[in-house]
Order: C-alpha cells, then sequence, then structure tokens
C-alpha cells in the first residue's frame, strides 16, 4: 500500500479491509474498482463490486463492529478513508454524502431481505 495526501493507492489483489477486523473509518473509492467478498471458512464469495465514488465500511462510523466482508483491490485502486471525526465534518460541509450514505444502506437492507425472504 503506498499513501499520499489525496488517498491510499492499493495494487491489485491488495486487501483494503479484512473481513472480521475491528473498523473506525468509511472508506471512498477515488479511483478502480473493489471486489466485496464474504469469507466462510475456506470459501470465498464475490457478493458485491464498487467503483469510483462508491463507499463501503461506513457501518464503523456509527458503531464499532467487526467487518463483515473483505474488500480487495481489482487493479490498482484508490481511496480516501475518514475516520469519525472527519466524516462528521465531511457531511456538514456536504449534506448530499448523508443522503447517498443512507440510500446506500437502504438498498443493502432491501438487498439482503430479498435472500432471507
Amino acid at each position: 500500500m503506498t499513501e499520499n495526501t489525496l488517498g491510499q493507492l492499493f495494487k491489485d489483489g491488495e486487501v483494503i479491509v479484512k473481513q472480521g477486523t475491528v473498523g473506525n473509518c468509511i472508506y471512498i473509492i477515488q479511483k478502480g474498482r473493489v471486489a466485496v467478498i464474504e469469507e466462510s471458512g475456506d470459501k470465498e464469495t464475490k457478493v458485491a463490486e464498487l467503483g469510483k465514488s462508491d463507499f463501503f465500511g461506513e457501518m464503523a462510523v456509527f458503531e464499532k463492529t467487526l467487518r463483515s466482508c473483505t474488500i480487495r483491490a481489482i487493479g490498482d485502486v484508490k481511496v480516501l478513508s475518514l475516520d469519525k471525526r472527519n466524516f462528521y465534518k465531511t457531511i456538514q460541509n456536504d449534506p448530499s454524502l448523508a443522503f447517498r450514505l443512507l440510500e446506500n444502506m437502504s438498498n443493502r437492507i432491501r438487498r439482503m431481505n430479498k435472500k432471507v425472504v
């Protein structure tokens, strides 16, 4: 992983977030794509793919829970990470981010409900 002032660069195949670890920030994809992977024992299941302007890890800014999925870079990926304090500052400057976050979380809940039913 390489860092600069605008974000962090991850190379193809690098793990950005590991399932089961404690999170404390949200990640916003600035460039590239990531795979969202559920791990169960030795089995990995790709459940989603995210790209530029998408975000992940948002639950960590609301509660201290373990990461529910592993996030792995597909090609070169650049992400910006925001801890809780900086996330709240960002929302104050751009309230539309809060709406996008709620919309995204609502869509994820809807997809999970369809799997359960």
